[in-house]
């Protein structure tokens, strides 16, 4: 029986730029990235900005680690920021979910200025193929999805998703062994049609937890299509900048469900975010792939145990939960087993 036609794939360098960024140039970047967004803030909010910076400094300090994690991993800062602000800050989910939406557009931008600027290697097809759909499924997620999900369905179901990232990050790396693709190694209408997909799953998710784009696609690309984390992590930074910024320009201009709150809580965290999210693209480019997976696992640990503790859950919101995390666990062990895209070859980045 003859083999499959696939279309052509484009060679890795088409697809992503070999270079490592020079710490001294990188750091002038980021700090000329952070100028120009304190200067849009101080000229939007003025006094006013000043006022929630201090009187907000809990929103403020949280989002220090909070967007150092969004811009160097596919957690995104809303990661961070949405368990503290509904678990120990207790500010309302939705409005916890706006915020994410609302700071990751600065700060993810910030970093994806970065990334792209310094040319850190990313794979630039995943961003069509995946970036469109997430538009398209956030817009659909907050239209259509999130009014209709309880609050305590919304905080569980940020604890499933990235739970559900840790079941695929310890599944690709049980084998020390296990090589990485560079690059998107087929690149036919299946392919297209899985990133299509997973973009739109993660946009539907990110409308309900104010992230999540980011962490669909890293399950995708890393379990199944078997590209390196270091290549993925900053890609996925990019993907969730496609999807947070109409995301929250959809909340503002057509749902108009951001609450005076919520802006104070954005005012407050711009100015730490675009310091701290281009500085994590460029420590976590400079870590190595096995670094980046245990930070992740250790964040994921945590914001496991905190849900178990703090969030009061009913039997069957506790049931629910844990059958939405056994069916993305079999997912995730389904495409860890496929051996379609696995590399012949180990990648230069395996190390």
């Amino acid at each position: 029986m003859s083999s499959p036609i696939h279309e052509p794939s484009l060679p890795c360098e088409a697809a992503t730029v070999q270079e490592k960024p020079r710490t001294r140039n990188a750091l002038l970047v980021n700090l000329t990235i952070a100028f120009f967004v304190w200067g849009i803030w101080l000229a939007f909010g003025g006094r006013l900005a000043i006022h929630h910076l201090i009187a907000d400094w809990r929103i403020a300090l949280t989002m220090v680690f909070g967007s150092m994690v969004g811009g160097g991993t596919s957690e995104g800062g809303g990661a961070i920021a949405f368990p503290i602000f509904t678990k120990l800050l207790h500010i309302a989910p939705y409005d916890a979910r706006n915020f994410s939406l609302a700071i990751q557009s600065v700060g993810m931008g910030s970093a994806t200025l970065s990334i792209l600027y310094l040319r850190i290697p990313i794979e630039r097809r995943v961003l069509f193929y995946a970036g469109i759909p997430g538009v398209l499924g956030v817009v659909f997620g907050a239209y259509s999805v999130a009014p209709f999900v309880p609050p305590v369905f919304v905080r569980t179901s940020f604890t499933v998703l990235v739970s559900s990232l840790g079941v695929a990050l310890w599944l690709v790396n049980r084998d020390k062994t296990v090589w990485r693709n560079e690059c998107m190694p087929i690149f036919g209408l299946g392919e297209k049609g899985i990133l299509i997909a997973a973009g739109f799953v993660g946009g539907v998710v990110s409308a309900l937890v104010g992230t999540g784009e980011n962490s669909v696609a890293f399950m995708v690309m890393v379990l199944l299509f078997r590209i390196n984390e270091k290549i993925v992590t900053p890609t996925t930074v990019i993907l969730m900048t496609m999807v947070t910024i109409p995301g929250f320009l959809f909340h503002i201009f057509v749902l108009r469900d951001v609450t005076p709150a919520v802006m104070g809580y954005w005012l407050a965290a711009v100015p730490v975010v675009a310091v701290g999210a281009p500085l994590g693209a460029l420590i976590c480019s400079h870590m190595k792939r096995h670094a980046i997976v245990l930070l992740l696992l250790f964040l994921i640990a945590l914001e496991f145990l905190s849900t178990l503790l703090l969030v009061p859950m009913s039997r069957h919101v506790l049931l629910a939960s844990l059958a939405t995390l056994a069916a993305c666990g079999l997912i995730d062990w389904a495409m860890s087993r496929a051996t379609r895209y696995r590399p012949a070859s180990p990648s230069p980045r395996d190390a």
